[in-house]
């Protein structure tokens, strides 16, 4: 087969011919680093559509309790973030500053969030050039019989000599500078930094989640110690009433105008009730060691703040709950499930760039010299630059399975967030029937207590004026005794009812000045 030759000068056309030299090495370069940029705002993966979560239309609807239980929900505007104040409690308030500042679960939350900010920087820091700076002075010798005297055998001549001379000892002065950088060629940096930054928003959300968490319990265990404090105090006070009319009956059996079965009957009331203070004493001591453990604190060092409790039923205003659709998207499980949604979406995105080349640019410049006079000058430079092309072709499949496992992971972060938006309206729902009903359990237990007290009244005064016997007494005694028993546990319930509300609507409470973090 004949191959036509060209001849320089005698041919018509001309023969594009590439450059060679130092300028064609640059224009390799730049060529390179231009398609590096025009490719760096590719990203690959789907890109994350922000859900919009079901929300009813009013407080009316998406409700599964009886109409019985359904109350009126003000919209017009939410309840204040700082809720706990509306019990007018001042040792409350101070609880919840003090937890604030020292519980070690929201400095475990902080903490994480902190961490999460820190990660999110570590990533964008891929974006820019890597620069080192190295230098160094290395004492070394050559082998006789090692690669580096190789040659002298095959170009011969006296060995002996020349591989003396090359392995004699000698200093090797370096120092220079490396530049590399990875262009984003596919968006997977991007991508990393859109998931960063989804797990700052998550752990942003679970911060918001432990302290609306933290202010429920330190709340939530507020009232029970009340409560507990003020059935003790009802107990004494009724040990007290019992032990003046076991000392009416006594004098009565003596004066011969009562028997001693009235007597015993009393006695055994008596001691019924005192038996249950200790039982109670020892419930005010574990309630009053989970609060001190919320703020960080041992057993016993809140004794003294606790010990005085207040008097009085508690007081609650009516419930303003704000727009639902609102409340559905403050909700800190809600966002943090829709964090993990987004980071699941970018991961796709850092998994489906690993399936391309990627190149990177390098450049190195510095002196070497073994001659100690020598290693500033000129001649002793040393220099590189190029990019490095990075090519996958077989690993058994290892990187498609890496995609198709974030998809999946996609997949069940969506589902996630279903089920969390669900699971957000039904404690929504059960937190407001339960409000409902221990509100309308409170004004029948009130109204049972005044019912019980008059019929108490009622039977003494017929015992007195000996036209009943004892049993009726005793009954109505024990009735009255039992309606406020039951009226001080319904009114502790009520206020942990409220602190439910809150904490499922997700009204986060603002944090303490000491405790802010900048977002």
């Amino acid at each position: 087969m004949h191959y036509p030759r060209i001849f320089p000068g005698r041919s018509r056309r001309r023969v594009a011919r590439l450059p060679t030299g130092p300028s064609a090495r640059l224009s390799a370069c730049s060529l390179a680093c231009g398609l590096a940029l025009a490719l760096a705002g590719c990203a690959t993966g789907p890109s994350f559509n922000k859900p919009s979560p079901a929300a009813p239309d009013d407080w009316t609807s998406w409700r599964s309790a009886d109409d019985a239980l359904r109350t009126t929900v003000g919209n017009a505007r939410a309840l204040p973030p700082d809720w706990w104040r509306a019990f007018g409690d001042p040792t409350l308030d101070r609880l919840v500053q003090r937890a604030f500042l020292a519980s070690p679960d929201l400095r475990t939350a902080m903490l994480h969030f902190a961490q999460a900010r820190a990660q999110r920087a570590t990533v964008e820091a891929q974006r820019g050039p890597l620069v080192d700076a190295t230098g160094g002075a290395v004492r070394q010798r050559q082998s006789e019989h090692g690669a580096g005297t190789r040659m002298i055998d095959v170009i011969g001549g006296d060995r002996s000599t020349l591989a003396q001379a090359l392995s004699a000892p000698f200093t090797l002065y370096q120092m220079g500078f490396d530049a590399s950088w990875e262009p984003d060629l596919w968006g997977r940096v991007r991508r990393a930094v859109e998931a960063a930054d989804a797990d700052v928003s998550g752990q942003a959300a679970l911060l918001d989640l432990a302290r609306l968490s933290l202010v429920s319990d330190v709340a939530r265990s507020y009232f029970e110690l009340r409560t507990t404090q003020r059935q003790i105090r009802l107990a004494r006070e009724d040990i007290a009433a019992l032990e003046d009319r076991e000392g009416l009956l006594q004098a009565r059996v003596n004066g011969g105008v009562a028997d001693h079965l009235d007597l015993e009957r009393q006695r055994a009331e008596l001691t019924a009730v005192k038996a249950r203070l200790p039982e109670l004493l020892a419930q005010a001591g574990v309630s009053a060691n989970q609060i001190a453990l919320l703020l960080g604190e041992r057993p016993g060092a809140l004794r003294d703040e606790l010990a005085a409790a207040p008097d009085g039923p508690t007081v609650l205003p009516d419930l303003a709950l704000g727009l639902p659709s609102e409340v559905a998207l403050r909700r800190p499980d809600i966002r943090a499930a829709e964090a993990r949604l987004h980071r699941a979406t970018a991961s796709i995105g850092v998994a489906r760039a690993e399936l391309y080349p990627s190149i990177r640019l390098g450049a190195r410049f510095g002196y070497e010299s073994y001659l100690n006079g020598e290693f500033s000058a000129w001649g002793s430079r040393a220099w590189s630059i190029g990019p490095t092309l990075a090519l996958p072709l077989f690993d058994r499949g290892r990187r498609k399975s890496v995609v198709q496992l974030r998809e999946l992971e996609q997949q069940e972060a969506a589902v996630d967030y279903q089920k969390t938006v669900l699971k957000a309206w039904q404690e929504i729902d059960d937190a407001l029937s339960g409000f409902t009903a221990e509100q309308q359990q409170e004004r029948a237990l009130q109204a049972r207590m005044h019912s019980a007290g008059q019929a108490y009244e009622l039977a003494r005064a017929r015992y007195d004026a000996g036209v009943a016997d004892f049993l009726s007494v005793l009954d109505g005694q024990r009735g009255y005794l039992q309606a406020r028993r039951d009226l001080a546990a319904s009114e502790g319930r009520l206020g942990t009812r409220y602190v439910m509300v809150n904490k499922a609507i997700g009204n986060v409470p603002l944090p303490a000045t000491e405790e802010r973090t900048d977002r």
